[in-house]
């Protein structure tokens, strides 16, 4: 018997890809670059970022350095689900600041097909597993970890050191608010900041 009478050829295949890392790490610019390459490609793309996240732009997912591309904000993950429907590629930025129900909304759609691009942070300002993300990262196919350059020591940065006083787990910010520090670097500002206490 040959291998391909036992393979569904007509059954459509979906999966989830996850690009994280720190604050200042490319993590939306490479979203924006693998969905551009999917537009090219003449395929249905939509792209969903979280409605709290108006920084550059109400509807505009935008990198630091101003690449952009058209989205629609949704204040919770299951009005992406409806939304998606005949889409062939879905992006989602920003997904740690989504419920946890992102996780199950980002597998209905791999499992009916539909390719699952999301980026996000992989950790909050504390150094902690930042909300649904790492679970994404458990059930996706592919994961892609980018780093920031540690401003301090030119190391790679996959720390994202707030600078501000708030405790808030969601500031948005921007270079004002937040540092990519390497793991020596976030460590020893975490202790002078406490011991300025």
């Amino acid at each position: 018997m040959f291998l391909e009478n036992t393979v569904n050829q007509e059954e459509q295949f979906g999966w989830i890809e996850v690009i994280c890392g720190s604050m200042f790490s490319g993590k939306t610019e490479e979203l924006i670059r693998r969905l551009k390459r999917a537009q090219f490609a003449k395929q249905k793309v939509e792209i969903f970022k979280p409605a709290i996240d108006t920084r550059y732009h109400e509807e505009m997912v935008v990198s630091h350095n101003k690449n952009e591309i058209r989205s629609t904000p949704v204040p919770a993950a299951e009005n992406i689900r409806i939304l998606a429907q005949g889409c062939d590629v879905i992006g989602i930025d920003e997904a740690q600041f989504f419920d946890d129900e992102i996780v199950a909304v980002c597998n209905d759609l791999a499992n009916s097909g539909i390719r699952v691009i999301v980026a996000g942070l992989d950790m909050d300002f504390k150094g902690n597993p930042f909300g649904p993300m790492p679970a994404l990262m458990a059930t996706a196919e592919y994961v892609t970890k980018v780093h920031a350059v540690c401003t301090r020591t030119g190391n790679l940065a996959h720390f994202s050191y707030r600078k501000a006083t708030s405790e808030n787990l969601v500031l948005l910010g921007e270079t004002d608010e937040y540092e990519p520090l390497s793991r020596a670097a976030y460590y020893k500002a975490m202790r002078e900041s406490k011991e300025e206490e």
